[in-house]
């Protein structure tokens, strides 16, 4: 994917998300990953606890990143949290390397899922 491709995409996402959430300020990759980890447990609650939220966050990086063989899907706990098997670490070095990485995972997420399919039918 070009820079300019990758980085349209990536506002459109967060555009998205702003617009969908009613929220004042563009989304950062944390809060999308949080909301990915939302998305992937399947349940919304008013307040998250701070592990709960870091949870979530591991949760949406073991999700996008399934196709690449990182992590494997064991299942579900008593209380609906899915849980991941590592099979292999993200191996970026810098944070920069890992958030392009990141991104890069997420825009292919947002494509898997459709989430943008209904938009561009109706145009």
């Amino acid at each position: 994917m070009e820079d300019l491709q990758y980085d349209f995409e990536w506002g459109r996402i967060r555009h998205f998300l702003k617009e969908k959430f009613n929220k004042e300020t563009i989304p950062d990759l944390n809060a999308v990953l949080f909301l990915i980890g939302i998305q992937t447990l399947g349940r919304w609650k008013k307040e998250f606890t701070k592990e709960e939220k870091q949870d979530l966050m591991h949760i949406a990086i073991c999700e996008i990143t399934l196709d690449d063989g990182h992590y494997a899907f064991k299942g579900r706990d008593h209380d609906g949290w899915p849980h991941y098997e590592i099979l292999q670490p993200i191996e970026k070095k810098g944070v920069k390397e890992q958030e392009e990485y990141l991104i890069r995972k997420i825009i292919a997420y947002f494509a898997r899922e459709k989430y943008f399919d209904n938009e561009e039918n109706s145009n």
